[in-house]
């Protein structure tokens, strides 16, 4: 087990590293930004014949299909016993929102985009290529980093939208379909108490939900040693960090953003 000066300072290198990271965006914009629409296609997408299907995009609307399949299931399942099932469209409106759609969005960019990430710079620092890059005056980090942090924030903007989207018609047609409730009742009190605000501030959650798993992935690849092994080693120390940082992060935001006030009123 490391010591509490050898944490101390890794954990100082790898905040000094994140800052760094985000001081040289400006700079790549202007100098890298063909850098950044080639990574920009490949973090929606994701690069070969079965891009449209492996990448970003299949893995949010898969996994936000199913957990609105589950919360429109639980929710019905557990007002029905208290004779509130027509609230359910509340449970959608409200949870989806909140945390079940941002937490998804988090962990499926770390799962794909992160992990990709870090086994790219990973094997780039193993075969000396960003060495390469340094002896030929280009600075490393703002090409290898900053360009990734930036085209991922841009891109998970219209691929939140995509799962969010997708995690409210499945809450939606699992509960008409399945559980018979009229269309009517759900959109009456969906829309009642899908606040405006509280969309725009699970965008903000996803936004630095995805600058802390894109840096925390390009810093372990980044930083990666030993050989092919090191990669793989690499990889799994960047998602554990990823998933420790989201949902630590989220229980601060929600505490920051909601703990003290809210936009839903059921009785007045």
């Amino acid at each position: 087990m490391a010591s509490p000066l050898v944490w101390l300072d890794r954990s100082g290198d790898q905040l000094l590293f994140y800052v760094r990271a985000l001081l040289w965006i400006p700079r790549t914009l202007r100098r890298y930004l063909k850098e950044v629409q080639r990574l920009l296609a490949e973090v929606a997408f994701g690069s070969g014949g079965l891009g449209v299907i492996g990448g970003t995009i299949g893995v949010m609307i898969a996994m936000t299909l199913f957990t609105g399949t589950v919360v429109g299931l639980q929710g019905y399942a557990a007002l029905d016993q208290i004779g509130t099932a027509a609230f359910t469209g509340f449970v959608s409106a409200y949870f989806n929102t909140r945390e079940i759609a941002p937490l998804v969005a988090g962990l499926a960019l770390s799962a794909t985009v992160g992990a990709g990430f870090t086994a790219q710079l990973g094997a780039m620092r193993i075969n000396e290529e960003v060495d390469a890059l340094e002896g030929m005056g280009i600075r490393s980090m703002p090409y290898l980093v900053t360009t990734r942090i930036i085209a991922g924030v841009v891109a998970i903007i219209p691929l939140y939208a995509i799962g969010l989207l997708s995690s409210y018609l499945a809450s939606r047609y699992v509960t008409v379909l399945f559980n018979g409730q009229s269309r009517g009742t759900y959109d009456h009190y969906f829309n009642l108490f899908l606040s405006p605000t509280d969309v725009l501030l699970s965008v903000l959650k996803v936004l630095i939900f995805s600058v802390m798993v894109i840096v925390a992935h390009c810093y372990y690849g980044y930083r990666a040693s030993g050989g092919p092994a090191g990669v793989g080693v690499a990889v799994g120390r960047s998602v554990r960090n990823a998933i420790v940082l989201i949902s630590v992060t989220d229980f601060f935001l929600s505490l920051a953003l909601w703990g003290a006030t809210t936009t839903v009123k059921v009785a007045g």
